[in-house]
């Protein structure tokens, strides 16, 4: 049986979720690359994310039950600024503290990863923010 790209993760769990959304829809799908990210998180860029892999016969199904999800989750997190569900969960660089610290770490430590956040991002004004649970459990 061949297997189609459904999407592309940047993390398991994410790709583990959309997996197990389709799977409780009966569809025949498996995680491609998981274990490489897994086991070395820096190659995420270069081998493309983890990939759900979908039977061809399904993916039009797949490809739809996806969309309903992200468009479902979208109209659940509306941008705070101007109201637009045109808004995704992505990584954005910390503050610029930890760009210095960055610094550092690479010329002392010979290495370091960007440290990151998680920020909803609306791409119709640019406003970046983090979700009502977040806030209130700070």
């Amino acid at each position: 049986m061949d297997f189609i790209i459904a999407a592309t993760y940047n993390n398991y769990i994410d790709a583990h979720l959309a997996m197990g959304n389709l799977q409780s829809e009966d569809i025949n799908c498996w995680l491609k690359d998981e274990n490489t990210i897994a086991i070395h998180p820096g190659l995420i860029n270069a081998i493309g994310g983890i990939k759900l892999m979908v039977a061809a016969p399904q993916i039009e199904r797949a490809l739809e039950l996806l969309r309903k999800t992200k468009q479902q989750y979208q109209e659940e997190n509306p941008c705070p600024h101007c109201g637009s569900t045109n808004v995704e969960y992505t990584t954005t660089p910390k503050k610029a503290v930890t760009w210095l610290q960055t610094f550092i770490n690479i010329v002392r430590l010979g290495g370091a990863a960007m440290a990151a956040d998680k920020v909803y991002h609306c791409f119709d004004c640019g406003f970046e923010f983090e979700d009502a649970e977040k806030k209130t459990a700070k």
